[in-house]
Formats: structure tokens, sequence, C-alpha cells
């Protein structure tokens, strides 16, 4: 009797189980495979963790549904009744309408110094990703056609941003300064304020700093349109929802893939040919292995590139075409964690904690309270996760994401409060402190406390290795395609093709980075194998 082709899927993520659910409820396909997900953790979900912390449902990783029209995501929500729920969820009450924006020393600023520079910085993403033209970004036409355009010369995002900066100083005639301001010059400010808003976009794209980030390939990013929001039941409704179809003994948990042995040109190990006629040996830590005619491997760039990395380990034996490996160096992979911090209860009272937007002075300038550490820095927001929460959230990227999981809770805490109180603590304006500036609270005059930190570690988790994959300089959305590719590349004669699959974010060329675009790479691998057997029209 004829062996039913045995199809293993590594990961059981979005794309994992979106390709799982696919080949077992795809009609005329049920019974025609063996299949198996093989999740290296002790639960299922990737990069979507849903948890509490401190009676509120938040989300330790996807957090947000970018845009509902046409969203697959926002589809599977409404249909399992995902987005309503009796308990508080993390930004129910979506973006907050007015931040509060205070400077390095305690100092609120008003509008006329935070929105013209917002303004000028949300034209350039526009323009960036090619939502507006070049004549609507800054009215001095003559610098454009003096510096070749904005876009011209400019390999990096964040070239292209302090390029369009400069041309918004060089093009206003008088520069008025600013009172009331303690050290704080106009340009300063303005700069501090860009910076604030680099900050945001760097956790956006995982991209440790914005001159690292592809300015070409930013036009080729997608968004659904229509509002962001979050899941009210949690991002994890949508991945049990997915995983039900599923017999209980498809997903199996804590079974870690160690290698995974492949035949490029078709050729079988002697060993395997006694034992079974399946191209592909999966190797697990515990020492057991797994054969299969098909594997598709959903882990993160992070790991691929550990993985093709001979310092750190093989993955695949032999080692992946230089095509493939060339494509997973190139790509930018980055590090983004989440920072939940619990206020301390002052009796009854509901919380009032405004939506903060942080503005600092940079690590290097000598006006900077010494107090501050660098790692909170580049950190821009810190906000309630729904109006009158009691958890805030602030988000890090970058080294000092990578710097925030090795500090202890304590030192968290206790550097938080310090720093939040003395941007909450009026300036003092009539003395200099001896850290350097105006306005350095040393005590805790404002009274913020926090008690209760929770933070993600998305970067020293073996299973990820990070959050999520950009197109750094040197890189092109080509090589996304070059990732989704299967082995063996054809044609080569090989007996049993497409043994080696990739799904996962970092395969998408238009919706790297997003849920949705790790389950249409999941929908992508499961068409390819089912169009392989004739089991589906796509």
């Amino acid at each position: 009797m004829a062996k039913k082709p045995r199809i293993v899927i590594i990961g059981a993520g979005m794309a994992g189980l979106t390709a799982a659910n696919k080949l077992y409820s795809s009609t005329g396909s049920r019974d025609m495979f063996e299949l198996f997900v093989v999740e290296g953790g002790n639960r299922i979900g990737g990069r979507i963790n849903t948890s509490e912390f401190c009676g509120d449902r938040i989300e330790l990783g996807a957090t947000w549904i970018h845009g509902i029209g046409g969203s697959p995501v926002h589809q599977i929500a409404e249909k399992i009744n995902a987005l309503e729920s009796d308990q508080p969820w993390e930004c129910m009450d979506g973006f907050p309408d007015e931040p509060k924006t205070i400077a390095e020393g305690g100092f609120e600023l008003n509008a006329s110094v935070v929105d013209p520079v917002s303004t000028l910085f949300k034209n350039l993403m526009d323009f960036a990703q090619r939502k507006v033209a070049e004549e609507s970004v800054v009215d001095d036409a003559r610098w454009c056609s003096r510096n070749g355009g904005f876009g011209g010369g400019s390999k990096s995002l964040g070239a292209f941003l302090r390029r369009g900066l400069d041309a918004y100083w060089d093009s206003r005639k008088d520069f008025e300064e600013l009172g009331g301001y303690g050290e704080w010059s106009r340009k300063l400010l303005e700069e501090a304020v860009f910076a604030m808003l680099e900050n945001t976009q760097r956790t956006y794209t995982s991209a440790g700093d914005l001159f690292d980030l592809d300015f070409e390939a930013e036009s080729e990013y997608r968004m659904f349109p229509g509002e962001e929001i979050t899941i009210s039941k949690g991002y994890l409704s949508i991945i049990k929802y997915l995983a039900s179809v599923l017999p209980p003994d498809v997903i199996q948990l804590g079974r870690r893939v160690d290698r995974i042995e492949w035949q490029p040109q078709g050729h079988h190990h002697q060993q395997q040919q006694v034992e079974d006629s399946r191209p592909v040996k999966i190797h697990f830590f515990d020492g057991s292995f797994m054969l299969a005619d098909h594997v598709i491997v959903t882990v993160s760039l992070g790991v691929l590139k550990a993985g093709t990395c001979r310092d750190s380990g093989m993955l695949f034996s032999p080692p992946l075409p230089s095509y493939k490996t060339d494509a997973i160096s190139r790509l930018g992979y980055g590090v983004v964690n989440k920072l939940f911090l619990q206020l301390s209860p002052n009796g009854n009272k509901k919380p009032e904690f405004p939506s903060l937007q942080m503005v600092f002075h940079p690590s290097e300038s000598e006006l900077r309270h010494k107090k501050i550490p660098w790692w909170i820095r580049r950190t821009a927001s810190l906000s309630p996760i729904y109006n009158n929460s009691s958890v805030l959230l602030s988000w890090f990227a970058g080294k000092e994401a990578v710097e925030l999981e090795t500090l202890s809770n304590e030192e968290i805490i206790n550097v938080l409060s310090a720093t939040v109180s003395s941007l909450l603590s009026k300036p003092h304006m009539e003395t200099k402190s001896e850290n350097g500036s105006n306005g350095f609270c040393n005590g805790n005059e404002s009274g913020v406390r926090f008690v209760k930190v929770l933070k993600t570690r998305w970067g020293s988790d073996p299973l990820f290795l990070g959050s999520y994959s950009y197109v750094a300089v040197g890189s092109s959305g080509a090589d996304f395609d070059t990732m989704a590719e299967p082995l063996p590349k054809p044609p080569t004669g090989v007996h049993r093709p497409l043994q080696i699959l990739f799904a996962g974010e970092a395969t998408h060329r238009t919706h790297y980075s997003t849920t949705h675009g790790a389950y249409f790479s999941g929908l992508r691998e499961a068409n390819r194998l089912l169009q392989h057997y004739h089991c589906v029209e796509v």
C-alpha cells in the first residue's frame, strides 16, 4: 500500500498554523496527507502571545491589526466574535487623541513647537512611501532642485529624513528663539522632537537605526486601508481558531529542531533508503528524528540567520544554496520589546497618567541629565494601555531593547520612576543642577512610582532571536521573493520535488513584518503543495 505524503510544518505560529489549517481543511485533501506541526516551545502562537498583567489583557508580541479593510486577520476576528470582550484589553480605545509632550527638564511643549515638526515628519514618511508628491513636503522647491530632490542620493530612510529636516530649516526665513524652555533652543527642541518621531518609527520597523533601513524599499510596503485596532479577546484567539480544526495529535509541542537534512540533487542517504523513501530528515534536540516528503519552514529570519552561520551551527545539511543564504544575510531583522509598568495605587482615585511623549537630549549631549540612562533616551512614549488604566506601556527598539532584557525589574522600576518624575515635575528655572542642566528633579516630587513591571525578551529567546524583518540597506524587496522560493530549485530532476518550503512574515515582499503577511505566506505554501497534488484550484 502506497504511503501518504508526509508534510511537516516547523513552527506553530501564524504562518505554520495557517498552512496546516489550509492543508487539513481543503476539499479532498484531508485523507491525502500525513500532517504534523512541530513546535520548539511549550505553546502555540509564535510571535503572537496574549497574556495578562494586573487584570488586563495584554499582547507580549503582535498587537495591532494594521488596517481593517481587506485584512484576513480582521475577517477571522469578526467571524469568531473576537472584537468584543467584557475584560479590559490593551489599546481598546485606540490611539491617544492628545498626548502630552514633555522635554527633558520638565518642560511641557506647546503645539507651536510640536505640530510643525510632526507634520513635517508625517509628510516625509508619506513621500517615502510614495503617498504624496515632493512639492507638498516643503514649499521651497528651489532647495529640492539644487539637491536633486529629497530621495536623490538617499540610500537609507534615516538619511532621507535628515535631509528633509535640513530642508525644513533651510526653507525658513527667520528662526525666532523660544523662551521658557531653559537651555533648550528652538533648534535643539525641534531636532529632539524629530528624533522622538524617528524613535517611534524604529519600533514600527524593528530597525535599530533608520540609517540601516533601505529608502527605496519603503515604497513597496503595503498596508490595508481603514483604522488600526487591537483584538478584544486577544491575538491568540486567531491562532486558536486556526488550530481548532486540527486533530489533537497534529501539533507536537516541545519539539525543537536541531538540523534539517535534505537532498539537493535527489540522492538519498543509504540508511534513509532502507528506512523510508522520504527525502527530508528532521533531527530534534532530544535526539529523535522525523522523515518527511515536504517540510514547510516557518522559523523567524533571526533563527535562519543564526542557522546559516557556521559559527553558531548549521540548521540545514547540506547548507542552503548561496543565493538563499545571501538573501537571509542581506535582509534586516531587529529587536522590539514592550515594557509594561503598573502605577502605584493612589487610594481610591482613578489613575490620571497622561499619554506621554518624551523628548530627550541625545546621549552625547553636555546638556543631558546624567541620571537618565542611555537606554531610555531613545524611547519615545509612555502611555496607559487604555484610558484611566494603571498599566502603562513603553516600546523599545534596537540596542535599547536588547539592553532592557538584561536589566532587573528593580532597576527598571527605580530608573523609570525617577525619570518620569523628573519629566512631570515643574522645571526649576532659577538653578542649574549639578547634573549639568536646568530642571532636574532629584527627588520624586510628582509622586510617580511604579510597583510592578513586565518586559518581553524577544531578542534573547532562542526560538525567535528578535521580532520582525525589514529591508536593510544593501537588500531589496527581491530578497523576500528569494526567501519564499522552495528547494530544490527546479529544474533539478529530483524524485520528490518541493522538499523544503519557506513561509513566515520574512517571505512576503509587501506585507513583511506583519501577522497578515505571515498568514498570506502560510496560504501560499499550502496552496503550492495542494496544486502539486492537484487537490485544489487556486
